[in-house]
């Protein structure tokens, strides 16, 4: 109920705040409105994506979210080394 009251409350005031702002008495270059008009629209995004977030409830318990642990990245290279005769080269896995 909060997050639908929320979301009616932030429309209503960009509603509001749209029909209120004054018009300019001039204007001659378009691309201030341009510029306005995306950046209004960005804020308006804004506001009604964070009243309708998501708040990380999982399967009845809280999920936070916490660092997620991959693998250790592996590769193969070649490494030199001595048998006892002679240099020898073998391929070797190395994680880091």
């Amino acid at each position: 109920m909060t997050k639908t009251f929320t979301t009616l409350a932030a429309a209503a005031a960009l509603t509001i705040a749209a029909i209120a702002a004054p018009a300019p008495a001039e204007a001659r270059n378009r691309g201030g409105a341009i510029a306005a008009g995306v950046i209004g629209g960005l804020a308006a995004g804004a506001l009604i994506g964070g009243a309708t977030r998501s708040y990380g409830y999982y399967d009845g318990g809280y999920y936070t979210g916490g660092p997620y642990y991959a693998a250790a990245p592996c590769s193969w290279r070649r490494e030199r080394f001595w048998d006892g005769f002679r240099w020898r080269i073998q391929r070797v896995r190395v994680c880091y």
